[in-house]
């Protein structure tokens, strides 16, 4: 295991003082750790992560640390190819990778099982060297790592697995102003929307609740579910294409990290999107379950932005009194509809995971 002042005193010696990247659940204590620094910039998505990193180096030469979970590797292969790459402008970066699904724990989500497996492979075919940290031996081998990326003037990679990072520091997440909780909210969707209506849930607790409020109130009646538990950002694009080839009513529940990640493809969405497909934002303005940073979408006037993609309307919840009055207009109107609800950023304790995916998707199927 290591400390985390440890890790980040190791870059330091190293003349690495900028990050950029994309929080994460395994490197949640190390982006903490530097979220009071001045060249700390959080991006909604793995390769703007990578663009940051190629940005601050050809402003000042120096190397950048670009951080991500390895599920996001996808997204950042574009510019670390066609980009950074030393066959192309030859860029030094190091990349911290959180590992989920790492072979060597077992225990992992089932998608995270096939990235892990398949993440060393994938930094091998990219041609990036790659440390595995695991101890504070491994994090003495850091400084021979940028060494090499300064020289060959090319990417490199740390590893770091599950439970890893340690930090003495008692971290208290600070609760946002607004007083909706998701799975009330959840709850009382799940009441009203009709009897043969599709859901796509984004990732994370979002998806998480959805799945534990089925099992435990037994709203089986209404509606069928389909849970995101990877592919961030992708839930608007199933769910607006569903609508599409489906006669019933399309739900996409999505949260504001997700929504930002590729949020160019909710143009496409709502452009695409017939006139059943309903799109809840559930607003918390962190990446709640990976560390509580904060997302900035407050920044974005999200009246404006729907109107601007031609949502046909826009709707919001922002205290329990409209709850019950404003879904039940969210769901009578004609769509594409947007729905933003702002929630706090709490989740249900022990939440589950979604179990046996196949049978997931083939119920979900079933007409």
């Amino acid at each position: 295991m290591i400390e985390v002042k440890k890790l980040v005193k190791a870059l330091n010696n190293t003349k690495i003082n900028f990050f950029s990247g994309v929080p994460d659940s395994v490197l949640k204590k190390f982006s903490n750790s530097i979220n009071n620094k001045k060249n700390h910039l959080i991006a909604v998505n793995e390769g703007s992560a990578i663009a940051m990193g190629i940005g601050y180096h050809l402003s000042t030469g120096k190397i950048p640390c670009v951080y991500f979970q390895n599920s996001g590797l996808g997204n950042a292969i574009n510019p670390l190819v066609s980009i950074a790459h030393d066959k192309v402008y030859s860029i030094p970066i190091l990349l911290m990778i959180g590992w989920r699904g790492s072979p060597r724990i077992n225990n992992d989500e089932l998608q995270h099982n096939v990235k892990g497996k398949i993440t060393i492979q994938i930094l091998k075919l990219l041609n990036i060297k790659t440390l595995i940290l695991r101890n504070d031996k491994d994090i003495k081998k850091i400084k021979n790592l940028v060494n090499f990326s300064k020289k060959n003037n090319k990417p490199v990679a740390c590893l770091i697995e599950k439970n890893t990072l340690l930090d003495n520091k008692k971290n208290f997440d600070k609760l946002n102003e607004y007083s909706i909780d998701r799975y009330r909210f959840i709850e009382e969707f799940l009441s009203k929307i009709e009897k043969n209506s599709k859901i796509v849930a984004t990732t994370g607790f979002t998806s998480r609740e959805l799945y534990q409020i089925r099992k435990n109130k037994k709203y089986l009646n209404k509606g069928k579910d389909f849970y995101m538990v990877g592919g961030m950002g992708h839930s608007a694009m199933v769910s607006s294409t569903i609508s599409k080839f489906f006669k019933g009513k399309s739900y996409c529940l999505d949260g504001d990290g997700s929504f930002l990640m590729h949020l160019g493809s909710m143009f496409t969405a709502a452009n695409i999107a017939s006139s059943n497909f309903k799109y809840i934002l559930l607003n918390n303005n962190v990446h709640e379950s990976v560390g509580n940073q904060k997302t900035f979408i407050e920044k974005i006037n999200l009246k404006n932005f729907a109107k601007s993609l031609k949502f046909n309307n826009y709707h919001l919840i922002k205290n329990q009194k409209q709850i019950k009055k404003n879904l039940e207009s969210f769901i009578k109107c004609k769509g594409p509809s947007f729905l933003e609800v702002r929630i706090k950023n709490m989740s249900i304790n022990d939440l589950k995971r979604p179990k046996n995916l196949i049978n997931i998707k083939n119920n979900f199927m079933k007409k």
